[in-house]
């Protein structure tokens, strides 16, 4: 590698997904991509989270890679100016909430909610989680023509966001609430353009933002209509293809 002298960034941020993207299969970050993640922080290039996870099943990655930078979770639910900085939480209203776990309770499909106090699923959901706050809420389901049904009920009452990171799930935010404009709102807080962005994914949460960032890149174990839209596809999550991303695109080195 060159000194930090030598090498000027093409991004001044990195916008990570999470699942299928900076994880491997079996959810771990391999050594190479920990080193360039580490090579580019050096260089003064933020790294970021921009995944559906919420904090409960992300702050372990966070940690593990000792980042001080923004985090946008729960799909832009949730923003964090840094470890323990929160900046913004956008709320799910409590009515439709009720009302959405009564689609998937009464379809007998399972469901699952973040709030600030937990990740819960249908296995531990009580009467007492309607009194919680929820910024995301998920509906699963084997049978696509049930999960097309209720993502077609969703969308027509005109106030949600709806998108999947799995062919099996849809994930339910307030209408406008995405990874991009997460990543936007970032972006104006540090001074930059999103022009100034690469971001990485491989599902559809993922489609707005590599649509609006300067590079938009593509796994290539990613769903066939993210990997058409992106500006670039790289190898997959089990073959670095974070760090194939960083070395070739950010810092231009083949």
């Amino acid at each position: 590698m060159n000194t930090a002298e030598q090498v000027k960034a093409k991004y001044k941020l990195i916008a990570l997904d999470l699942d299928g993207t900076l994880l491997t299969d079996e959810k771990h970050i391999t050594d190479e991509t920990k080193k360039w993640l580490q090579y580019a922080v050096d260089r003064g290039v933020k790294v970021m989270f921009s995944t559906g996870r919420g904090l409960q099943t992300a702050k372990g990655f966070w940690d593990e890679l000792g980042l001080d930078s923004p985090m946008v979770l729960l799909n832009g639910a949730e923003i964090w100016e840094g470890p323990g900085r929160i900046k913004k939480r956008v709320f799910l209203p409590r009515d439709t909430v009720r009302d959405m776990h009564a689609i998937a309770a009464e379809r007998g499909e399972w469901y699952w909610g973040y709030s600030v106090e937990s990740l819960t699923g249908d296995k531990e959901w009580t009467a007492e989680m309607f009194e919680r706050d929820w910024m995301k809420f998920g509906i699963g389901s084997h049978d696509q023509q049930c999960l097309a049904e209720i993502k077609e009920e969703l969308l027509s009452w005109g106030t949600l966001e709806v998108t999947h990171s799995a062919p099996t799930n849809m994930e339910i935010s307030v209408k406008g609430i995405t990874k991009e404009s997460g990543v936007r709102e970032v972006c104006q807080t540090l001074g930059f353009s999103m022009s100034d962005v690469i971001a990485m994914g491989d599902s559809d949460n993922d489609a707005k933002l590599l649509q609006a960032a300067g590079l938009g890149v593509a796994m290539a174990n990613g769903e066939e209509h993210i990997k058409s839209i992106a500006d670039v596809i790289t190898s997959t999550n089990n073959e670095d293809g974070v760090a194939q991303a960083i070395r070739r695109y950010v810092f231009q080195m083949e």
